[in-house]
């Protein structure tokens, strides 16, 4: 009997020491439906820009990384309850979020448009094919935004709801178009396509990944691309007592920009690169 419990003291212990040389376990939450950022792939497994850049940053930390799908609106609640320890989910820097959570250093720059159909009249929307820093080019975007104001008067546009692009529409937009609230990209994606909505707006690159699908033929980009401004930066989010994992994920993603591992994984997935300037 002492020879049995010896083996399996051994046994935990072998165990115990093989996590252990794994390192410890960090929990990642994402959407996991957000293309190409993050989302669930066809045997449910998640994948996009934000699992690899994720994987790259744990083993930079020298970490186990272990990535979560949590639905968008309950995703700061619950890493505020300890559900997991940070957030990769195209989330963008916000003052709003800020006093509630804690940002790593950014890993990419939130670049957002509008999506209508092709045969609509917002197809013609001003500044289609421009891009616009509402940081730096803050006069020239004001320029392009009252004339877009002209078509959009009365127009229903969707938004995924506690996102940036929602703030863009109710800071520009609030009293020219009905603005109309989603739970998903792909809900309002869906109404545009069955004719309940006008336009939508979100991240450029969700929607052009969107629009290379067969559900979303007779749609197309219109209007200029804007950054900066309301849209911000996109980073990790964090608890903000958790000081020393803000300071590992800072290390990692300094150096994955340094190196270009940021660059070659966000061409890989958007064509572009999404990289943070400056």
């Amino acid at each position: 009997m002492k020879f049995k419990a010896f083996l399996t003291a051994a046994a935990l212990l072998a165990a115990t020491t093989a996590a252990s040389a794994e390192g410890p376990v960090v929990r990642i939450a994402t959407e996991g439906a957000y293309a190409p950022w993050n989302f669930s792939g066809p045997n449910g497994k998640l994948q996009g820009f934000e699992i690899e850049l994720a994987d790259e940053l744990c083993a930079r930390m020298k970490v186990k990384c272990e990535i979560v799908a949590q639905n968008w609106d309950g995703i700061i609640p619950a890493l505020e309850g300890r559900k997991y320890d940070a957030i990769m989910a195209a989330m963008s820097v916000t003052p709003q979020r800020e006093k509630v959570i804690s940002f790593s250093t950014p890993y990419a720059a939130g670049i957002n448009g509008f999506a209508v159909l092709s045969d609509s009249p917002l197809g013609k929307l001003p500044g289609t094919g421009e891009t616009y820093s509402l940081d730096t080019q803050e006069a020239g975007a004001k320029t392009r935004i009252d004339e877009m104001k002209v078509l959009l008067k009365g127009k229903v546009v969707g938004v995924q709801g506690a996102t940036t692009a929602s703030t863009f529409m109710e800071t520009y937009f609030k009293d020219i178009a009905d603005i109309r609230e989603y739970k998903t990209t792909e809900e309002h994606n869906f109404d545009l396509m069955s004719g309940r909505l006008d336009a939508v707006v979100a991240n450029a690159t969700v929607l052009a990944a969107a629009l290379d699908k067969p559900d979303m033929k007779g749609a197309q980009l219109a209007g200029p691309i804007f950054s900066g401004g309301v849209f911000g930066v996109i980073a990790v989010g964090l608890r903000k007592d958790d000081s020393a994992l803000k300071a590992k994920f800072d290390d990692a993603i300094k150096a994955a920009i340094a190196d270009g591992t940021v660059k070659r994984l966000s061409e890989k997935w958007f064509k572009v690169d999404v990289s943070p300037r400056g």
